[in-house]
């Protein structure tokens, strides 16, 4: 933990890697090096424009990068992808809990993903294949809208090696040779003991709604279900409510929550 989260630091541009047609990883190296958990969020800043939550993409046991994975949907993620190589945004940080990985060892580990909801996960796979021992199984489970939204598309090959991977796409091409509908038909067949496993869940509101919705039908505990409540952060302190789900502030007792906790919350997808 840094000794003042709250002091914004510069933050170097290294690397732009082009995920899809409108997301983009930035490889930053901060001017400090700011560790991080994995789950827990940063606010990063574009000078003139403001600042936006996100999640680290990046492992967790690299502290010298923070890679960032963003769609452009809004002004502050606009700009960042104007950004060029060699230019520095501001960081401050890190804030929020992240996946409570001790309580996960000796546990099949089930990753439901939808979209750029990838990103998160993708820093919490870095952080379960350092350990990959402690864990008994490693499933992931990924949906896009087509072929060409899959992001991390160079890295699936290295996690299969450790990995038991499924993808579909809402729509194919002609190039396609997997599986097409939504991601929570991947979670049909799903065989293990459901009291010894945990499921991770990030993405869109609308596919973590419906993902959710169907590990509760398989029979999953609530309380083994995880989710990645990333939504209306702004202040990231607690402060300005935003965030504020029930009595949890998504920024300071989340981003991520078990569904025991959230259950029974209305509006929790909005």
């Amino acid at each position: 933990m840094r000794k003042n989260p709250y002091q914004p630091v510069e933050a170097d541009v290294e690397e732009i890697i082009a995920e899809s047609p409108v997301i983009k990883t930035f490889a930053l190296r901060p001017r400090e090096e700011i560790p991080f958990a994995t789950g827990q969020f940063i606010e990063l800043s574009v000078d003139g424009i403001g600042e936006a939550p996100f999640t680290p993409s990046s492992d967790p046991n690299n502290k010298e990068r923070i890679e960032i994975t963003a769609m452009n949907v809004g002004s502050v993620t606009a700009g960042l992808h104007e950004i060029k190589k060699g230019q520095a945004v501001g960081i401050r940080g890190p804030y929020g809990k992240g996946y409570p990985l001790n309580e996960f060892k000796g546990k099949n580990i089930l990753i439901v993903g939808g979209g750029v909801g990838l990103a998160p996960l993708r820093s919490l796979i870095f952080a379960l294949l350092s350990q990959v021992n402690d864990y008994k199984k490693i499933y992931l489970r990924y949906g896009a809208k087509t072929p060409g939204d899959i992001i991390y598309k160079d890295q699936f090959s290295h996690w299969q090696e450790h990995i038991d991977i499924e993808l579909s796409v809402d729509k194919g091409d002609s190039g396609w040779k997997g599986r097409v509908g939504v991601v929570t038909m991947l979670l049909e067949n799903f065989k293990e003991d459901l009291n010894n496993t945990v499921s991770i869940v990030c993405g869109p509101p609308v596919m973590m709604k419906f993902a959710t919705l169907k590990l509760r039908e398989l029979g999953f505990p609530p309380e083994n279900i995880y989710l990645s409540m990333e939504k209306n952060m702004s202040c990231g302190l607690g402060k300005c409510g935003h965030c504020r789900v029930g009595k949890y502030y998504v920024c300071k007792d989340g981003p991520v929550f078990n569904y025991a906790q959230l259950q029974g919350i209305p509006d929790i997808w909005d």
